[in-house]
């Protein structure tokens, strides 16, 4: 049979490194591990199914010293697919408390909660 003709799904393939905000993230994170502020990260982790063929792989899974499991997103630029995927994922997996990080060279880090109510 040819198949040619079909799309073919792909897998999700890990990024081969960091990009530089996941980068500095990611030493941030290292230290609150080491200071025990965290229990452990691990970056993109898992994917999680949105819809039947919608997957939101997270940058981040961070293991909270309460037992709970704190998933972050990266972002230094928001595009509307990421903002939805976010929003949906937070909605759909309530277990997790879903935060967006982005980095201002003024401020640092700045936090924002999904949804608003699920802040600590």
């Amino acid at each position: 049979m040819n198949y040619g003709r079909f799309p073919r799904a792909k897998a999700h393939q890990p990024k081969t490194g960091m990009n530089g905000l996941e980068k500095r993230f990611s030493e941030r994170l290292e230290l609150l591990r080491l200071a025990g502020k965290i229990v452990k990260w691990r970056y993109e982790p898992f994917g999680l199914r949105l819809a039947s063929k919608t997957f939101y792989h997270p940058d981040f899974m961070v293991v909270e010293p309460d037992g709970y499991i704190t998933i972050y997103e990266t972002k230094g630029f928001m595009q509307d697919d990421a903002n939805v995927k976010i929003k949906v994922a937070a909605e759909e997996f309530p277990e997790f408390k879903f935060v967006l990080v982005k980095w201002n060279k003024k401020d640092g880090f700045f936090y924002k909660t999904y949804p608003p109510h699920a802040e600590k």
